[in-house]
């Protein structure tokens, strides 16, 4: 499920968002994230929530196998 993207690409997403977000360094941290969900998602072959959905299933079936 894990669909890691490029270092070149992940770096691409932060120059971006630092420019669009100058002075908010929390602003550039929230919207770096989503962008590298929105990323893996897509590589994944799922919408944004799809994705989000299906690593939600996985933490709460590890936690149940505690």
């Amino acid at each position: 499920m894990s669909y890691k993207i490029p270092e070149k690409e992940m770096q691409e997403i932060r120059e971006k968002v630092e420019k669009e977000f100058p002075d908010d360094p929390a602003l550039q941290q929230i919207h770096i994230a989503r962008k590298i969900i929105a990323r893996e998602a897509e590589n994944s072959g799922m919408s944004y929530f799809e994705y989000i959905k299906s690593c939600r299933k996985k933490i709460t079936l590890e936690k149940v196998a505690y």
